[in-house]
């Protein structure tokens, strides 16, 4: 569910105009009977022009209505697309809505905030002004300057956050979820590049999600200007949740692991570990981009839902 307040009316007027055409709700109803759609396909469907298509598929994504990733096609890669959300909740009353309903915690940690890591080259990271270590030596990711980082890749491995575990007294959660811009890690980049992505929470396994690429297609919308057209530009915007049903990843569930097997209620934090498993059958690596790289402003956030 997107959840959406007057307090954040860049974001509540942004998914407003992405839903204000019926163009854009024809495909959004469209995506709920066929889940996975490339640009071509919605433009026959709706018979509309591919560029009309194409144009409101854009919109939709910048709002973070839909997602898109590139796979291989016959002739270069096409532009999949899913929703996101089955639920938009505008909110324009926040005291009088959360003193009668269910309460969301939201908390957006950097990516060089991360606690620990066990990675293999290739690897590095960059803050939005300059590269932060030399280039395959895992140990420099121990240098204070890592907390500055704003991208990081490394080949192999995993790197691990904590997140302030705030359950209110007398309440139960309903799903927990973590949303980051992601990719896979090739020299340079390169869009046809899968690797199997995995997430823990509290070291249990969530779910594996393949990133279809490295990608390089465009140049990341935040990237700053000293960034190279020739490295890696930007990721996918990827939510691995879990509730007391399943674990899913963009709400297509990966596990059969409920928020009871999580074990929240016994530690302060809440642990989120994303790596690459050692018999991955995709071992691709992993780019990590924070608000001043690729295409979306934010670090990893996570969301607690409590009843």
């Amino acid at each position: 569910m997107l959840e959406l307040t007057i307090n954040d009316p860049e974001r509540l007027t942004k998914v407003a105009h992405a839903l204000s055409t019926l163009t854009r709700i024809d495909i959004i109803k469209l995506l709920l009977e066929k889940p996975k759609l490339n640009v071509v396909e919605i433009a026959e469907a709706l018979q509309i022009p591919v560029s009309t298509a194409a144009s409101n598929v854009r919109v939709l994504e910048e709002a973070q209505l839909i997602l898109t990733e590139l796979l291989p096609a016959s002739r270069g890669s096409m532009k999949v697309c899913s929703r996101n959300y089955d639920d938009v909740r505008m909110i324009l009353n926040p005291i009088a809505f959360y003193q009668n309903s269910n309460k969301l915690v939201e908390v957006e940690m950097p990516i060089g905030h991360f606690i620990n890591f066990d990675i293999q080259p290739t690897c590095g990271m960059a803050s939005a002004e300059r590269n932060l270590t030399i280039e395959d030596e895992p140990e420099n990711f121990y240098h204070p300057d890592s907390r500055s980082a704003e991208i990081i890749w490394f080949r192999k491995g995993w790197i691990e956050y904590r997140f302030p575990n705030k359950i209110p007294a007398g309440s139960v959660m309903k799903s927990l979820e973590f949303a980051l811009e992601l990719c896979s890690e090739a020299p340079n980049y390169n869009n046809d590049w899968p690797s199997e992505i995995t997430v823990w929470v509290n070291d249990v396994e969530i779910g594996s999600w393949i990133s279809p690429g490295d990608f390089g297609d465009h140049r990341g919308k935040l990237n700053p200007p000293w960034w190279a057209d020739s490295s890696t530009q930007h990721g996918l915007l990827k939510t691995w949740s879990i509730d007391t049903n399943r674990g899913a990843v963009d709400n297509e569930k990966t596990s059969s692991v409920t928020l009871s097997d999580l074990k929240l209620h016994e530690k302060p934090y809440v642990s989120f570990r994303i790596g690459i498993k050692p018999d991955a059958q995709h071992q691709g690596g992993i780019n990590l981009f924070g608000k001043s790289f690729g295409d979306y402003p934010q670090g990893i956030i996570m969301r607690q839902q409590f009843e």
